[in-house]
């Protein structure tokens, strides 16, 4: 059984891994002979020792290469302009600059470079608020160490990658939804206020509280409020049903 992510294996764990890779064909050179490049990957998180941990587990894997560690959001755009990685192993929540907010502008430095986010934040809203700025991986740390090196080669070979109990609250929440839909469709939808209305547009848009509360001119607790009276009024639980919410009800429209 693998170890859970955190214990850092030694030699003799690298020697099962290796020797499993080779069954499962990770570490074969293409068809043609050439040599595969390895998967250049940046670790951004605020704690130096997960950092390291990360670093030491990976380095375990002839086909991954870390290239650079971070441990901010902001950092990490810095040094993904600068290393161009093809992955970004990245915390969701860092000060300065979390992990969200970052995204949206390592997409724009490094065009090429796709983001998983290695979080213990099981919260709907910032798997959902990950996957609108950009990112193509949601783990959990409970992982196991072999989980995120499966990980990180599943993304770069264009797969996207949720763990598990993440998914299966997406469809838990969808399908919640779909049955509220249904029970409301005959209902009037419920009149939000014009600043509601500013509220929830922005929230469409993937923009967090302290980003709306900075184009509203407004508090962030103001803008917390609003949040809440709007979940309270059309009866919903989360800031992505809302959203989804409102565009079929075309309280709302995105353009």
């Amino acid at each position: 059984m693998a170890d859970s992510f955190g214990p850092v294996r030694g030699d003799d764990g690298a020697g099962c891994r290796e020797a499993g890779r080779a069954a499962d064909g990770h570490a074969d050179a293409p068809a043609d002979g050439s040599a595969r490049e390895p998967i250049r990957v940046l670790v951004v998180d605020d704690h130096a020792l997960f950092r390291r941990g990360l670093e030491i587990v990976l380095a375990q894997e002839e086909d991954i290469q870390v290239v650079g560690e971070a441990g901010d959001g902001a950092e990490a755009v810095d040094k993904a302009a600068d290393l161009l990685p093809d992955i970004v192993l990245m915390d969701v929540r860092m000060p300065r600059r979390g992990g969200i907010e970052a995204c949206t502008t390592i997409k724009e430095v490094a065009p090429s470079a796709k983001i998983i986010m290695l979080t213990i934040s099981d919260e709907e809203a910032d798997l959902y608020d990950a996957i609108k700025a950009g990112a193509t991986g949601y783990l959990l740390k409970e992982i196991s160490t072999d989980e995120v090196a499966t990980a990180i080669r599943a993304v770069a070979d264009g797969q996207s990658q949720i763990s598990p109990s993440m998914a299966s609250k997406l469809l838990t929440e969808f399908k919640s939804m779909i049955q509220r839909t249904d029970e409301r469709r005959l209902v009037p939808a419920p009149r939000l206020t014009d600043r509601e209305l500013e509220v929830l547009k922005l929230v469409a848009t993937g923009m967090n509280n302290r980003d709306i509360a900075k184009e509203l001119f407004i508090s962030e607790n103001t803008v917390k409020n609003h949040v809440r009276n709007i979940l309270e009024k059309l009866q919903l639980h989360s800031r992505m049903e809302a959203v989804v919410y409102a565009m079929r009800e075309k309280i709302l429209e995105i353009r």
